[in-house]
């Protein structure tokens, strides 16, 4: 696990979190659900271009990322650093999906929209998978391998409680990822030491790169598994903007009360494309010339293409 250990202590600090942050800008559930809709296109734009990546997974996983960078998280573009003092920080822990944040973070201003044309191109920033060696803005750590994300995160937590920020970390993770052992010893850790800014959403959608999850190991019973590892446990619709917005609100309001908080967030893989959704083959596969032009055509340009 990813944790600096020199105090001793850490785990007894405690933080009240009577103060909800909001966004220096608010949209609107319509609004929000726009810019999905162009980020969907964007993310089968760049996918096909190269025919390479991961779209099933990125459509499914829009709508939150969505919400979350324009009406949940405390940033700033304009000033990101690594370490992001006073500010909320996110890890993409299942870092495949990197097409739908790559555009969430171009639109809300981190680099420039026309960046997506470069995406998995030789020598650019955006790769397939995320990493800070290319010194991207709003990304901290390289999130190629799956397992990896809450344990950074954790880290990460704990250092804004010794600071004693009043701020949140947020982590996003595939169901699939849940069948590495680092998931759960990072989960034991963190309930076992009241790291309770720490708000983790699981992409619930079922699906994996090898079909059902269930068929390839089976994950069971899921609100139970992290109820007995000491987390408070939430659901959400995760294509419900409204729900959405809600349940990250309620998260926000149950930290700070000694145990970190999970979203069980229920998701179709290839949401908003007809013949991508619930199907495990869109997981890693590119479309064709004629598969982009049908996906687009579903797709609202609501932006402008990059």
């Amino acid at each position: 696990l990813l944790f600096t250990t020199a105090c001793g202590h850490f785990f007894s600090v405690r933080m009240e979190y009577s103060v909800i942050f909001e966004p220096k800008k608010m949209l609107s559930v319509e609004e929000l659900n726009k810019l999905s809709s162009q980020v969907r296109r964007d993310i089968i734009r760049m996918v096909h271009a190269v025919q390479s990546g991961h779209p099933g997974g990125s459509l499914g996983c829009t709508d939150f990322l969505v919400a979350l960078y324009n009406n949940v998280l405390k940033h700033n573009p304009a000033s990101f650093s690594m370490q992001g003092t006073n500010e909320d920080v996110f890890f993409l822990s299942n870092g495949h999906i990197s097409p739908a944040w790559y555009s969430v973070l171009a639109r809300s201003g981190y680099f420039p929209v026309s960046e997506l044309a470069t995406f998995r191109k030789l020598g650019a920033r955006l790769q397939g998978h995320p990493t800070p060696a290319e010194h991207l803005p709003g990304v901290r750590i390289a999130s190629g391998s799956l397992g990896q994300g809450l344990s950074a995160a954790i880290g990460c937590a704990l250092g804004k409680k010794l600071s004693g920020e009043k701020t949140f970390v947020y982590t996003l993770h595939g169901d699939g990822e849940l069948q590495e052992g680092q998931i759960w010893e990072a989960a034991m850790f963190a309930a076992a030491k009241k790291v309770d800014n720490l708000i983790s959403t699981i992409d619930y959608n079922g699906k994996q790169i090898d079909g059902p999850v269930d068929e390839v190991v089976s994950l069971g019973d899921l609100a139970a598994k992290w109820a007995a590892f000491g987390w408070t446990v939430l659901k959400m619709d995760g294509h419900n903007m409204s729900e959405i917005l809600k349940t990250m609100e309620d998260a926000r309001a149950a930290c700070g009360q000694g145990k970190p908080v999970v979203i069980l967030m229920t998701t179709i893989m290839g949401k908003g494309v007809s013949f991508m959704e619930g199907n495990h083959k869109w997981h890693g596969s590119p479309p064709s010339n004629e598969q982009k032009d049908k996906a687009l055509s579903e797709l609202t340009e609501t932006l402008g293409d990059y």
